[in-house]
């Protein structure tokens, strides 16, 4: 399975376009089935950045839809917030997708923006928002980890 690594920063140009790291692109088609996108565009839940969804991973987060009954505003309300948003891209020849106005907005991308690999999927931030998330993240994991025995780097136990 092709997972997303590491952290990489890349410039944004005035269209609105941005190059992806080789590295998310490789795992991208490694996942890409013929005759879907390359992978689904949205904005996060959680957080003010956008995310990346392969399309195989973004199916996987609609399946509750399906134990929902359509009618209902449950359904409405997760539906709008997986889809109204959601764009598909396909790279161009030099690796670059175009980041939607309204999604760049949604995640205060300016000139330069932060690709974080989180296994799965991707996120696209703001720089400087990405270093506090890294920073949030790891004094949280730190903290959920603690006493747990994990095995480290190296495997033994921290």
């Amino acid at each position: 399975m092709s997972v997303f690594l590491g952290t990489h920063q890349n410039r944004l140009d005035a269209k609105g376009r941005v190059s992806i790291p080789s590295a998310f692109r490789t795992a991208l088609r490694a996942r890409a089935k013929s005759g879907e996108p390359l992978a689904i565009l949205r904005p996060s839940h959680l957080h003010p950045c956008l995310e990346a969804w392969p399309a195989d991973a973004f199916a996987a987060l609609t399946r509750p839809l399906d134990e929902m009954d359509i009618f209902s505003e449950d359904h409405d309300d997760l539906a709008t917030a997986l889809y109204a948003d959601a764009y598909p891209f396909e790279a161009d020849k030099e690796g670059r997708i175009l980041l939607p106005e309204t999604l760049r907005t949604y995640a205060g991308l300016t000139d330069q923006v932060t690709f974080m690999g989180l296994g799965r999927t991707f996120q696209i931030w703001d720089p400087q928002a990405a270093l506090a998330r890294r920073t949030t993240a790891r004094e949280r994991a730190r903290r959920l980890t603690s006493g747990r025995g994990v095995a480290s780097a190296t495997g033994t136990p921290s």
